[in-house]
């Protein structure tokens, strides 16, 4: 349905004086050519007209946070907010830095998330999106902090958050000050929910430890894309802690909307009508 919305340039605006974060060049296709779910071959033109899912097994590919925006949102409606805030190693864990350096190396970002202000089928709303590639996702002072942000000014101009997660949870090299971030971050969404707006949540894989604690399973609506892993610990350290078999989709999406946990899982080339219809139905079809 958006496969052509997917294909066409896009254009992406950090702030007002119009730098881009995409210089309009196709999303990067993956290089490996067989399916690490399936095993099939998958020819790389047809993984990315099908939003880099498997045609074979419907096995989602890693998005990055840039390739996500471009999925999601209107072309040209994106403005970030707070791109110059970045992570300082102020416990001074050791490699800590070179760590961080790597990171902003291979991603491309400064740091784990990307938040900012987007159009969604015409419906104005903040959004913030985790990318897997930046310390596996994890959530530090800054990722915090820029979330805690993203809620306020979701408050201050009355519109709807959606934050779509990617991560391994808390950020060990920053200690207490990234634990912290889960009572800040939830302490924001609290605020947001009472000011009455509509805050979603889109868990991808994997959503895991104090990410999946917090602010991830805290929104009104909570969707997730099909087998993504959410949970707060890893079934490998759950099965040794009980000492029990674990079902054989523990901890996936279907299992966790299968026990209440979760609102619905949509393949990736749903998300945007579905959080379009949502948005529709909360501004009651106001469309500015």
């Amino acid at each position: 349905m958006f496969k052509s919305s997917w294909s066409k340039k896009r254009y992406f605006e950090l702030n007002p004086s119009a730098q881009t974060v995409a210089s309009g060049k196709k999303v990067e296709k993956d290089k490996e050519a067989l399916c690490p779910s399936c095993s099939s071959y998958v020819d790389p033109e047809v993984l990315y007209d099908n939003f880099k899912v498997c045609p074979e097994c419907g096995y989602h590919y890693p998005l990055t946070a840039k390739e996500r925006i471009a999925l999601l949102t209107d072309a040209e409606t994106f403005i970030e907010f707070d791109a110059d805030l970045v992570s300082s190693n102020i416990l001074c864990f050791p490699d800590y830095d070179l760590k961080l350096k790597e990171a902003c190396e291979k991603s491309g970002l400064k740091e784990a998330i990307i938040t900012g202000k987007a159009k969604i089928a015409g419906y104005e709303t903040v959004l913030g999106v985790m990318d897997s590639r930046f310390v596996m996702g994890s959530m530090g002072r800054v990722v915090g902090e820029k979330i805690v942000r993203a809620a306020e000014k979701a408050v201050e101009e009355r519109l709807p958050l959606i934050i779509c997660t990617a991560s391994g949870g808390a950020r060990i090299q920053e200690g207490m000050f990234s634990l912290v971030q889960m009572a800040r971050t939830s302490a924001a969404i609290e605020k947001l929910n009472k000011a009455g707006l509509l805050y979603i949540s889109v868990m991808t894989h994997p959503t895991t430890g104090g990410v999946a604690a917090s602010f991830a399973a805290l929104a009104d609506i909570i969707i997730a894309e099909p087998k993504a892993l959410i949970g707060f610990t890893g079934p490998r350290v759950i099965k040794q802690t009980i000492r029990q078999d674990l079902p054989p989709d523990f901890q996936q999406s279907e299992f966790l909307l299968e026990h209440g946990m979760i609102d619905m899982v949509k393949p990736r080339f749903e998300l945007r009508s579905i959080l379009a219809l949502l948005l529709k139905l909360h501004q009651g079809g106001r469309n500015e």
